[in-house]
């Protein structure tokens, strides 16, 4: 009998998507069931996970999700949601956000075979991690800024969604953007510089041999209300692949919210793309709210995903409606499924590459499971001059398009590069944390044609290495080895936090002005006696955000250190916001701690 009702149902499911158009490639996904055929796919360089479609005899009968289930589920999320931003202090706010997350856990039912790894369509650029370079040899360390956050707003869609450890797919992780998520108190910026510098030494909390070195840049906040004026296009996927829940309408939600911010002074233009392009509204004032709005709210999903067509519209529009020392940008939100057109990273970035030209910036919002484009997405946002969230939920969209709106839609400084001249006297080898995908080559810093990352009103950037102490020559002691190949001894490595003879390092920074084409450059050095043994809130939180996505990575420089580390770690602090607060309860989700 069950095999009958299975056989019906994926009969009419298949119906259905020939009616209706899925946007996907393989259209026989729909119906799901993850087998052990299931593989990683390292084709061009990036990792796919795929669903085969099984019959229910492949299917023990455990796995069914009940209505009432995902209702308890749902209503669990909804749970964890407020309690991160409405209770009444700290305490209360982290205790109900934890014990909603436990309720949330109970309502939950796997959707696969447990024994499985969850797996789906989603794709991710494949990355590897830095290795230690010795200064005397490699000196300089050279890399983009980068301001993206997509990659820690999936990694909690995944955790939230029951993913133990081993589950989250590894080139899912960036460290850096998992860093970038929060905020710091840093120095602020003073004069017409528009950013300030922070660094700060200390011990490594998984290397006993190493310290740890930060540096973090922020920028001044701005009030939206009185920045330039804003052109905008919303380019908006409305291809069939959108249309679960947490696709198209929470796009609708997300674009709702950030209409009701916008002035008279602001326009507004809106490119639908499916298997054709519309324009459905140009150049409307951000005022005229209900007609925005009621654009917005009438829009359904069906159709193929000609992503390409759709970007040359985008830009076409935003540069008929140019505003001269304005704030000219495509806001483009998708799951990243392009199957018409130029769809290949090469061929994204190819076209996105020409159409920064034009001085129009790029925001790119990712939205959906189980079809997520990662990789393209971030191509997309790195070479169009612009920044990759991704939205999972009504209050990160808020934080992203309300809250933040400065840092997400005012560019002040493009194309920032940082370059790190360790010195060898005091450093002996040194390992960058993240930003594997935005290491540039030495000469490229200097070289204004080199695109790099864009910086946000508001925004804050932190960087992380790991740094092995040059070892010292002395006299022969009780805790001392016996040079054979040359006079003298070597000691332990000095991580007390004692003066060194020299700077640990010189930071360099290079950037343009928005509307800029020669680059300015800046340098700080980073002295002997920058080590303290009592470090910053800010950088015990950074370094313990660092050794979680090192956990997940299964990074084999993160030693023995483990959850259980990560959390004693935080414990310690005073997690002032709501997002450190959750990242805390994250930690403990994943790790069965209660």
């Amino acid at each position: 009998m069950r095999k009958k009702i299975v056989s019906i149902l994926l009969t009419v499911a298949i119906c259905a998507s020939m009616v209706t158009g899925c946007g996907r490639q393989n259209d026989d996904s729909d119906t799901k069931k993850i087998t052990e055929e299931t593989a990683e796919d390292t084709t061009e360089g990036k990792i796919q996970y795929t669903e085969d479609v099984e019959t229910e005899e492949t299917n023990d009968g455990s796995d069914w999700v009940t209505e009432e289930a995902m209702e308890e589920e749902s209503s669990a999320m909804d749970m964890v949601g407020d309690g991160y931003t409405e209770a009444a202090d700290g305490t209360a706010a982290t205790d109900q956000a934890y014990n909603s997350s436990e309720a949330k856990s109970e309502a939950y039912v796997p959707r696969y075979d447990d024994e499985l790894a969850p797996s789906n369509n989603e794709e991710y650029s494949e990355v590897s991690e830095n290795p230690f370079y010795a200064v005397k040899e490699t000196p300089l360390s050279t890399f983009s800024a980068d301001v993206d956050t997509a990659s820690y707003t999936n990694i909690r869609r995944m955790i939230e969604s029951g993913y133990d450890v081993e589950d989250i797919p590894s080139d899912a992780v960036r460290i850096e953007e998992m860093l970038n998520y929060f905020t710091y108190d840093l120095k602020k910026p003073k004069g017409n510089t528009p950013f300030a510098v922070t660094t700060e030494v200390s011990q490594c909390p998984w290397n006993d041999e190493a310290e740890l070195l930060m540096v973090g840049i922020s920028t001044k906040d701005i009030d939206f209300s009185k920045a330039p004026a804003s052109n905008l296009v919303f380019l908006l996927d409305v291809s069939g692949s959108m249309s679960d829940e947490d696709k198209l309408p929470l796009l609708q939600k997300a674009f709702s919210m950030l209409t009701d911010n916008l002035t008279s002074k602001d326009r507004v233009s809106i490119v639908t793309y499916a298997s054709d392009v519309q324009v459905v509204l140009e150049g409307a004032k951000g005022s005229d709210t209900e007609e925005i709005l009621s654009a917005i709210n009438e829009l359904y999903a069906g159709g193929a995903t000609n992503g390409g067509d759709g970007i040359q519209t985008a830009y076409e529009l935003a540069e008929a409606n140019f505003i001269k020392g304005g704030n000219n940008r495509v806001i483009l939100a998708t799951d990243g499924d392009l199957n018409v057109g130029p769809s290949s990273e090469e061929e994204l970035e190819a076209l996105i590459t020409e159409k920064k030209e034009s001085g129009v910036f790029l925001s790119v919002l990712g939205f959906g499971t189980g079809n997520l484009k990662d990789n393209k997405m971030e191509v997309l946002a790195d070479k169009g001059n612009g920044n990759y969230s991704y939205i999972d939920s009504n209050r990160e969209a808020k934080k992203v398009l309300v809250k933040e709106m400065g840092a997400t839609l005012m560019t002040v400084a493009k194309d920032v590069k940082f370059q790190v001249e360790f010195n060898p006297e005091v450093v002996e080898s040194y390992r960058l944390i993240g930003y594997e995908n935005r290491v540039m080559d030495d000469f490229d810093f200097a070289d204004d044609t080199k695109d790099a990352g864009e910086i946000g009103a508001g925004h804050s950037v932190i960087a992380l290495y790991e740094i092995i102490p040059t070892s010292v020559l002395e006299d022969g002691g009780d805790d001392s080895i016996k040079l054979k190949y040359q006079d003298g001894y070597v000691t332990k490595n000095n991580s007390s936090g004692g003066k060194k003879d020299g700077d640990y390092c010189t930071v360099k920074i290079r950037y343009k002005e928005p509307d800029g084409t020669k680059s300015k450059e800046s340098e700080y050095p980073v002295e002997g006696d920058s080590y303290t043994s009592k470090p910053s809130e800010d950088f015990q939180f950074a370094a313990r955000v660092a050794q979680f996505g090192m956990i997940l990575k299964d990074s084999k420089y993160v030693g023995d250190s483990n959850l259980e580390d990560v959390l004693d770690g935080l414990s310690e602090l005073d997690l002032d916001d709501e997002y450190k607060m959750e990242f805390y309860y994250l930690v403990k989700m994943i790790g069965g701690f209660r």
